[in-house]
Parts: C-alpha cells; sequence; structure tokens
C-alpha cells in the first residue's frame, strides 16, 4: 500500500507518503520565501515523495512565531511561491502550504500584542497572552481566508490548517488554553468554531473544492498526573468528525505542545515500539470519520509503515526521515527496512535545517 496512490477530494497523490510541515529556518526576515526553501521541497519531489507539506506560514505579522518562518500574510508573497510551486509540479508530487498563527507562542515583536483565547500564562516561558476580542477572532479568520485565497492562486494543490502544537488554533481546541465562556469557549463545538468558520468561509469565498487538510492535535500531552485539564481523548474524536462535517479532506493526527515537553518531536526512537506514537489517536479518529487520516510522529522502520497503513492510517508522515535523507522513499521501493534517522533533534537548525548526526560515529 505504501507505493499505491491515493485520492484526496480530486487531488490525485501518487503513493501514502507525506512530508510533514518541517520550519526551515531559510525564509526572508519579512516571510518571503527563497529559492533555498524551493531547493528543499523540489529534492523531495525528485525523490518521489507524494505530498509535501510545507513549512508552517504565518497568515498575520502578529502570529510569527520564530525566526525566519514562512509567511503569507501579504498578496507579495504569491509570486514566489508560485516558483516553488512550478519546481514541486515539474514532478508528480502534490504540494500544499501549512498556514498557522502563532498565537500564545507567538513572537510578540515590534508591538504586537500576544494573542490567545485565553488569558493562561505559558509556563514554559513565563509570557502571558492577552484573550481576544470577537472582533480580534473575527478578523483572524478573514486572514487565515485571505493566505487560502493567496495559495490557491500560487498553485498550490491545497492548504492544511495548523491545529496542533499549541499555536492559535490548538489553543482554541484545547480546555487548558480555552477557557472562555462566549460560543468560542466551553463545549467541543465552541472550542472548533474557529476551524469550522475558518473552512466554511474557504468554501464560500474562496472555492467549494480547493483541498482543506488540517493537522490535528489529538493531545496536549501532559502526563496525567499533571492534573491539568487538557486536550486528549475522546474529546479529540468528536473534534475531528466538527472539522470532517465542515469540510476537512483530511486530517493529520499529531500532538503536544511546547509546555508538555518533547512530545511533538520525541527523540530516542531506536526501536519499533517506539514509533508511531500517536497511532492510538488515529485509529480512534480513523474509526470515526470517513476521510483519509494521515499519521505523524517517529515513523522509522518499512515494517511499521506497513502496519500503520493496514491500521491505523491512509498515508504515513515524516520530518526528521526526511531532512536526513530526502531519497527515503526511493530506498524503501528499492527494499530497505527504514530510515537512517536516529531522531537526535539536532536537525532543527536555525542557520537552516540540515542533518547534523555523524553516522561515521
Amino acid at each position: 500500500m505504501l507505493f499505491d496512490p491515493i485520492n484526496i477530494e480530486g487531488l490525485s497523490i501518487p503513493n501514502r507518503f507525506v512530508r510533514s510541515a518541517t520550519h526551515e529556518w531559510l525564509a526572508e526576515e519579512d516571510g518571503t520565501p527563497t529559492a533555498a526553501i524551493g531547493d528543499i521541497y523540489e529534492e523531495l519531489a525528485k525523490n518521489e515523495v507524494g505530498l509535501i507539506v510545507t513549512g508552517y506560514s504565518y497568515v498575520n505579522p502578529a502570529g510569527k512565531s520564530d525566526g525566519l518562518q514562512q509567511g503569507i500574510y501579504d498578496d507579495r508573497f504569491i509570486g514566489p511561491y508560485r516558483k516553488i510551486v512550478e519546481r514541486v509540479h515539474s514532478y508528480e508530487s502534490k504540494i500544499v502550504l501549512q498556514i498557522v498563527h502563532g498565537g500564545r507562542q507567538s513572537m510578540a515583536q515590534h508591538g504586537y500584542p500576544l494573542l490567545a483565547p485565553s488569558a493562561v500564562e505559558d509556563s514554559s516561558t513565563g509570557k502571558l497572552p492577552r484573550a481576544m476580542t470577537e472582533d480580534e477572532i473575527l478578523e483572524t479568520i478573514d486572514d487565515f481566508v485571505n493566505a487560502t485565497r493567496r495559495a490557491m492562486e500560487a498553485g498550490f494543490d491545497g492548504v492544511q490548517l495548523h491545529c496542533a502544537h499549541g499555536f492559535l488554533l490548538s489553543s482554541f481546541i484545547s480546555p487548558y488554553t480555552n477557557r472562555r465562556e462566549d460560543k468560542w469557549g466551553g463545549s467541543v463545538e465552541n472550542r472548533t468554531r474557529i476551524i469550522t468558520e475558518i473552512v466554511r468561509r474557504i468554501r464560500e469565498d474562496v472555492s467549494s473544492d480547493f483541498p482543506v487538510m488540517a493537522k490535528l492535535n489529538a493531545t496536549d500531552g501532559f502526563d496525567i498526573y499533571s492534573g491539568h485539564i487538557s486536550l486528549d481523548a475522546p474529546e479529540c474524536v468528536e473534534i475531528a468528525a466538527h472539522l470532517e462535517k465542515a469540510g476537512v479532506c483530511a486530517i493529520e493526527v499529531s500532538g503536544g505542545i511546547v509546555e508538555a515537553g518533547s512530545v511533538m518531536s520525541q527523540p530516542g526512537v531506536d526501536t519499533e515500539e517506539k514509533e508511531a506514537y500517536f497511532r492510538r489517536y488515529a485509529k480512534m479518529i480513523k474509526d470515526t470519520v470517513s476521510i483519509p487520516i494521515i499519521l505523524v510522529g517517529g515513523i522509522r522502520t518499512r515494517a511499521i509503515m506497513d502496519e500503520v497503513l493496514r491500521v491505523y492510517a491512509d498515508m504515513v508522515s515524516m520530518s526528521r526521515p526526511f531532512i536526513s535523507e530526502p531519497d527515503i522513499v526511493k530506498k524503501l521501493e528499492q527494499g530497505a527496512e527504514g530510515a537512517r534517522c536516529v531522531s537526535c533533534n539536532r536537525c532543527f537548525d536555525k542557520s537552516g535545517i540540515r542533518c547534523n548526526y555523524d553516522f561515521a560515529l
């Protein structure tokens, strides 16, 4: 199944491999995507990665969360992105733009306020965000809709809403970070409302059939003994059902926020038992919705990839292995047993992503 095609809302993808969104630290300071980013995506396409998800691209300058991060908050980015998309489309791969607002994990630079659904201090930084007004929520919905229009005009095959890892949309769906008592908080339906409104507006104002995917936090990642009331099962399953009903065409299942530790990119994935660490969430969601499920998180060996497609998900998503081996899809097709990535996390390099592990040791 790994090398079988799959169709997602009319988008034909040549195999089941997904390059999960990865921040490259290679954009210009204002968010303009560079040829160096295009080099990475073209190399992946040349090596037969079925679906490439870009590094996260912020929809408003207030939502920038890291240095040299890509932006999509202005029409001037359409041209540079179009050049990158054309390079990828020289091959069979498809490419979608991941769009995000950093929320309480934004850099809060240049006088922009640190915004969140509720004023809950970030215990990892000590920063206290300000609860968003209703007008600010509606303006943010507009920002995501306009970002999607720009992505479509640039030639992308779709967008992926970043609803994971503690960024703004993720912090709305979590009861840990969303303590509102209005229509944007409280019940699962209300906490998901900002996302479903974004999708509804995209369908009405941009395109009725442009693929809109979501990267979904299935858990905040806190230890069960932490005492935090946070996102986990079964609420994540109910959220996924709301997203499907709204028109999301595929869900990538992930988890973790910064405050919960290294849940997102767990180090030392050196046995099959440690791989695919969000698989049980993917299975619960897959059993509930009918849209394709993409699983990310420590997937390394061919045996686990095959098991994922048999039981847990419809596509296999990886980040760090593609940094180490952009040609891993071809290697697997030729009989390799898995990726060489040792999950050391040294590839997350602020001078530009690269594998910094010395395999000669």
